[in-house]
């Protein structure tokens, strides 16, 4: 392979990462846009920031387009029961619910049984909440985890 050919497709790569990032982005926006109310409802309610649901909400359901999110209405990555089967017969390891509200309002409720809850209910600032979160077992890869719903919260100015 010449030295242009490598050139031009090391370009390609980077374009189609680019596509990817934005195309990920535009879905970000939109799904943070359609869940904005059901966010700020939950925010004053449980004084969890509206910033933090949705930045979750969005890398876990990776912008509501994950099968999680569309089969099992789970826009958390929660684990736990369902009923569906798929066509090789096996289950998801991640929760059923019967639509989003209630997984928004599950992961609000488990977010108050975390130990950290109490000392950060009504504090506005995110990075506090996303690092109690992960350091809370949150997520399987933490620091990634973290890497992600910064960047979510960073491009949406949330």
């Amino acid at each position: 392979m010449t030295i242009i050919n490598r050139i031009l497709k090391r370009k390609l790569l980077v374009l189609a990462l680019l596509a990817v990032i934005f195309s990920a982005s535009a879905q970000n926006k939109k799904y943070i846009t359609n869940h904005k109310v059901i966010a700020t409802l939950l925010s004053e309610h449980y004084g969890i920031p509206a910033s933090v649901i949705l930045a979750v909400a969005a890398v876990e359901s990776s912008g509501g387009a994950g099968p999680a999110a569309k089969v099992l209405n789970n826009h958390f990555g929660i684990v736990g029961k369902n009923e569906i089967v798929n066509h090789r017969g096996h289950k998801s390891r991640y929760k059923q619910y019967d639509n989003v509200y209630a997984s928004y309002i599950d992961f609000c409720n488990m977010i108050t049984r975390k130990r950290f809850y109490a000392k950060l209910k009504n504090n506005d600032n995110p990075q506090l909440w996303i690092k109690a979160m992960s350091h809370s077992g949150y997520s399987e890869k933490p620091e990634e985890w973290e890497q992600k719903i910064f960047s979510v919260l960073t491009a949406n100015k949330l």
